[in-house]
């Protein structure tokens, strides 16, 4: 009876919960039912909104059209007028004035009709949704019916739960004496349980404590398994090497090693460990190796090595005996050099600063060294006071200045070392005709003093006219040179005569 009640009790306490939970199912299904009703009036009403602005986009369709026709209706009339109009330009302002009338039309058609695709394409979605949500509304109500029909399975049970605890409580005392003797049968049931569970402990703790033994012993078997292992190893290499002395003290000794010891004259108990004496053998060994071979003819190359040593100390004091004397030949040559430059400058400066006042009538000019006190290694300046103008050098003077500074230096240069031949090419390019006349003056003196022959590329009337002979180049035919040639003293004999 107590098992009955307990399942009853069970049962009822599972049909609470889930009507429980049936309720909280209907609650959100109703409430989930109001949400797609609403979405379902606003898809409605957006629906309502669209079709009213269908209606609108209509309406301006019609009055578009109407407005077409219209602007169609004034084409035709202006091109009737611009028929009947004899003024070309009023008929093309009336024809300009109808088609910008008929192209704003046609556009605001073209807007109409956008608009209206928009809208069609929005009230397509709207009925989308809407047929959506009315999916969702009948899923709802369905789910509402099925919450409906187990509310009322579960009122029924409920009902009929009702009835057998009713049944069962009209016999309390049988049940109270059955309860009790359950109670004593689970009272003996928990003793021998605790008994039960205090002996599986304490087998469990004799079982723990045999494993923690076997662990034990399994780790101390593994670890003198393994040292058996490490000495088995052991025991196979120092066999080994055994083997390997024995072979090597037969290669090199001819003799056992237990033998070596009398055969050497040495005392095995003397003998450190075996990895010191190799450590020291492979030392040994390694300062062997690094001595090299024993080189059998080294008396010969010591003597062949100081023999070509004797010869270079001869050829290196012959080198030092040949570079001294290059070296004062070289100074004397600096030193003749300095003396001949030092007198050419002199001797040149003298005739430039004469030949400049003579071209400048006045004035003063001369040379100088600079950079360095070593004529060899000096450079030169030139520096020029023409009549009036303060001392600078050359590079501050005018061009036809420098021009005539530039002939002055050239002329005393071929006064102190004359040459066969001068040519001055286009010198007196840049000089006036007072300078021109100087010019050709210093060079007569010139040719009056050294034997040298000048020959001067001009195009100057004034210094050809003040030359010995003229050489040019003429065409008397179209496409044919020929080299003329003429003495300036003959033709002025010939003219005197």
């Amino acid at each position: 009876a107590e098992t009955e009640d307990s399942a009853v009790r069970a049962e009822l306490a599972a049909l609470q919960t889930a009507l429980v939970a049936q309720e909280r199912s209907l609650a959100g299904a109703i409430e989930s039912e109001r949400h797609a009703l609403r979405r379902l009036d606003q898809a409605e009403a957006a629906k309502d909104r669209l079709a009213a602005r269908l209606a609108e986009l209509a309406a301006s369709a019609e009055d578009i059209a109407a407005q077409i026709a219209a602007a169609a209706a004034e084409v035709t009339a202006a091109r009737e007028a611009r028929e009947r109009l004899p003024a070309r330009d009023a008929e093309r302002a009336a024809l300009d004035a109808a088609q910008a009338r008929n192209a704003a039309a046609r556009a605001a058609v073209q807007a109409a009709l956008a608009e209206l695709a928009a809208q069609d394409q929005a009230l397509a979605v709207a009925r989308e949704r809407s047929a959506a949500q009315a999916a969702d509304h009948a899923g709802w109500q369905a789910r509402s019916s099925d919450a409906e029909r187990r509310m009322e399975e579960t009122s029924r049970r409920l009902a009929e739960i009702a009835e057998e605890h009713a049944v069962h409580a009209a016999k309390p005392a049988a049940l109270i004496a059955e309860i009790a003797a359950g109670e004593a049968t689970r009272t003996r049931l928990a003793a021998e349980l605790a008994a039960a569970d205090g002996a599986m402990r304490a087998a469990e703790a004799r079982q723990r404590a045999a494993d923690a033994a076997l662990a034990a012993a399994t780790e101390t078997l593994a670890q003198a398994r393994e040292a058996r292992a490490s000495l088995a190893a052991r025991a196979e290499n120092e066999e080994l090497r055994r083997a390997e002395m024995a072979r090597i003290s037969g290669e090199r000794f001819q003799c056992p090693p237990p033998l070596l010891g009398e055969r050497f004259g040495f005392a095995e108990d003397a003998l450190a460990p075996a990895s010191e004496e190799s450590a020291e053998l492979e030392r040994l060994t390694a300062a062997r190796e690094r001595i090299g071979p024993v080189n059998l003819v080294a008396a010969d190359e010591l003597a062949r090595i100081e023999a070509e040593h004797g010869t270079s100390a001869s050829e290196q004091a012959e080198l030092g005996e040949a570079i001294a004397r290059l070296r004062g030949s070289i100074g004397s040559l600096n030193r003749e050099g300095r003396e001949r430059l030092r007198a050419a400058f002199e001797e040149v400066d003298g005739h430039f600063r004469v030949l400049f006042t003579r071209l400048f009538e006045g004035g003063q000019a001369h040379l100088a060294m600079i950079d360095s006190d070593d004529p060899l290694e000096a450079g030169l300046e030139i520096y020029a006071q023409p009549p009036g103008k303060r001392l600078q050098s050359l590079s501050l003077l005018s061009g036809g200045e420098q021009a005539l500074t530039a002939t002055a230096l050239i002329f005393a240069l071929f006064l102190t070392n004359p040459a066969p031949i001068c040519v001055l090419d286009e010198v007196d390019a840049p000089l006036d005709d007072a300078n021109v006349e100087r010019f050709c003056d210093l060079l007569n003196s010139m040719v009056r003093t050294t034997t040298t022959r000048y020959l001067i590329v001009t195009h100057n009337a004034v210094t050809m006219s003040r030359m010995h002979r003229l050489f040019g180049v003429t065409m008397a035919e179209q496409g044919v040179s020929r080299l003329v040639s003429v003495d300036l003293g003959e033709a002025a004999l010939l003219a005197a005569e």
